[in-house]
């Protein structure tokens, strides 16, 4: 029987931010800069008889929180949260969950959209030009760099983010 053999080493690398990204726009401007500028110089490819950018969206979840009020107690009556896989999604879905009259009815409460307490994630596919397919996952309060193995590719990754200050 053969033997598995490795035949390289992938890598995963996380930054904790100092503090979360404050909002769904701040963030979607900070995802929207890579696949705009491509600051790590990817480029594109194909596979499977499919072109692909250099940089691309492999996936995105946006989730709203809401709490439900006493309106005489300003107590915790009920907790929704909410997943959307776009923004515009979680902006309409936020909307009408706050309009929700049975919703609202349900919970014996008032709707607060708690959005200090949502949650954004968008994780983009790039690939360098050494051939590596490599991920960097945003969060509200992270960002990783996922699948790779040239240690210069977390190096490019890492200057980009040093001049995010909202990424610090």
């Amino acid at each position: 029987m053969a033997n598995f053999v490795q035949s390289n080493e992938t890598k995963n690398a996380v930054r904790t931010l100092a503090a979360p990204i404050s909002d769904v726009t701040t963030f979607d401007g900070i995802v929207q800069s890579v696949i705009t500028t491509n600051p790590f110089g990817c480029v594109a490819y194909m596979t499977a008889g499919t072109n692909h950018p250099g940089v691309e969206k492999s996936r995105e979840a946006y989730t709203a929180r809401l709490v439900y009020q006493n309106p005489t107690t300003a107590g915790t009556t009920g907790i929704g949260s909410h997943r959307f896989n776009s923004i515009a999604g979680y902006n309409a879905g936020a909307t009408a969950l706050l309009a929700a009259a049975n919703l609202t009815a349900a919970h014996a409460g008032t709707p607060v959209h708690d959005t200090e307490n949502d949650s954004f994630s968008v994780t983009i596919r790039c690939h360098d030009p050494n051939g590596e397919l490599y991920n960097v996952t945003f969060s509200r309060d992270r960002v990783t760099v996922q699948s790779y193995s040239d240690d210069a590719i977390l190096a490019k990754v890492e200057t980009w983010a040093d001049t995010k200050p909202q990424l610090a």
